[in-house]
């Protein structure tokens, strides 16, 4: 397997990846979409809202959690999560650039 060469890149593209990345799997984005419908966090109730196996879910939100989209805490056996805003902040700034670069771009391309 190939090296990433991500040592090659700046540190904020580097970081919009890694969000970006973990949200590159439609399972991740419906935990994103749960946590967001019911605006709190959320404890172990995640299976009986995908279609998926408890491990499954827990990898998926490890992931998550890795990359900083969500952020838990864990109370003995229960962990609870919910999303964390200045990845969404991040996201938001990096979008918004380029949109706005897109919009001033006059020049039809193709």
């Amino acid at each position: 397997m190939g090296t990433t060469k991500s040592d090659k890149f700046s540190e904020a593209q580097n970081a919009t990846a890694a969000l970006l990345k973990a949200l590159g799997h439609p399972a991740r984005v419906a935990i994103v979409e749960h946590l967001l419908k019911i605006n709190s966090c959320v404890c172990g109730d995640l299976v009986a809202e995908l279609p998926l196996a408890q491990a499954t879910i827990s990898q998926h939100l490890k992931e998550l959690k890795n990359a900083g989209i969500i952020q838990g805490t864990i109370e003995g056996t229960s962990v609870c999560y919910c999303l964390n805003p200045s990845a969404f902040d991040q996201l938001a700034a990096y979008f918004s650039i380029h949109i706005q670069q897109i919009k001033n771009n006059t020049t039809n391309c193709c």
